[in-house]
């Protein structure tokens, strides 16, 4: 599968993961808190932060009838109007949000949820696009956004098969090329024991495309495994304080965690290497420790080798282990001490 760039970072299987921060309702109203998380995801090594494009009456209606009423989970009694009012991140931030991205040196780029949000992303020049999970079956929507033709990644919590490929077709329908597939699990936070994390193989089988993570569980562990099963993307909600609270911070990492986050993730990345059997450069001091043929006992010039008088043991400066029944039964060419390494040179023919 083809790499992608975005902002000028290659993401492909061929590169580390591509990182990132999530900012979504993390500022918790406060467009300082909001520039300091972009700076801090710089600085803890994430590749991107990224944000939500909504506000409260581009994403429902301010409206108390049950249907409109959260039951259950995380946001339980939150009515939705009220719910996104409290986590929208204002249209009038963006433009400052952006640029101090640009400042810091880390990409940003938002997930719009409709067409209004599209427009202003359009206007200050997002490199890319996000489609959250809940928008994975608005068509319409994802059709505006790949008529951009640029980057675009789609979490698909909730999404089944068929919904995934209409979206896919979509997508490619628009001319759209560079699709990355986030395999989600939509709940908040995710239990580790459904990640199912298999999927993330499926999806590159089934659609040929690159396949990442959106990692809503609260350690690193899922994200480790992703990368080593091929993720080449890993997106985590990201947060300056748990303490702070709101929306969205029981399921956010700390910066530490985002820091640590990169670092393993990288790692798991770099332990894949190639398949190959050849002997790599940091094993080669330590072939003397293998086991080899040694002369145990001082032989005469002429003299025939018998069982006794080698051994298979360190180091491994001697003929292998596998010549020791060739050696039994021949003579040495010349005198050789106790301790002396089996080699054919010492052999007569």
């Amino acid at each position: 599968m083809k790499k992608i760039s975005i902002d000028g970072r290659n993401i492909g299987v061929n590169y580390p993961p591509y990182i990132i921060a999530e900012l979504s309702a993390n500022h918790n109203g406060l467009l300082n808190k909001a520039l300091d998380t972009i700076s801090e995801a710089k600085k803890r090594g994430a590749d991107a932060i990224k944000l939500q494009t909504y506000s409260a009456d581009t994403m429902t209606i301010d409206c108390d009838k049950e249907d409109f009423i959260i039951k259950g989970g995380l946001w339980d009694g939150y009515q939705l109007y009220q719910l996104y009012q409290e986590a929208q991140t204002p249209f009038d931030w963006h433009e400052e949000m952006f640029k101090h991205a640009k400042e810091v040196g880390i990409t940003c780029f938002s997930t719009p949820f409709d067409e209004t949000a599209v427009n202003l992303l359009e206007d200050i020049n997002t490199p890319a696009y996000k489609v959250a999970s809940f928008e994975a079956t608005d068509l319409p929507l994802i059709k505006y956004i790949a008529s951009t033709k640029k980057p675009l990644i789609i979490s698909t919590g909730m999404a089944n098969l068929e919904e995934i490929e209409e979206l896919v077709t979509v997508v490619r329908d628009e001319g759209c090329e560079d699709l990355i597939i986030l395999h989600c699990i939509s709940s908040y936070p995710a239990p580790v024991d459904q990640s199912n994390l298999l999927t993330i193989m499926d999806l590159q089988k089934r659609f040929g495309s690159q396949v990442g993570l959106s990692d809503h569980t609260t350690s690193n562990t899922a994200s480790i495994v992703a990368t080593a099963m091929g993720a080449t993307v890993i997106e985590k909600h990201f947060i300056l304080d748990r303490n702070d609270q709101g929306p969205d911070s029981s399921f956010s990492i700390m910066p530490d965690e985002l820091e640590s986050l990169c670092k393993e993730t990288k790692d798991a990345w770099m332990s894949l290497g190639q398949a190959g059997y050849e002997r790599k450069d940091v094993e080669k001091d330590n072939i003397k420790f293998r086991r080899s043929v040694y002369f145990v006992k001082t032989l005469e010039a002429g003299e025939v080798i018998t069982q006794d008088s080698i051994r298979r043991i360190r180091p491994g400066y001697g003929l292998p282990p596998k010549f020791e029944d060739d050696l039994v039964g021949r003579k040495v060419r010349k005198r050789v001490e106790i301790g002396t390494a089996t080699s054919w040179d010492l052999i007569e023919s």
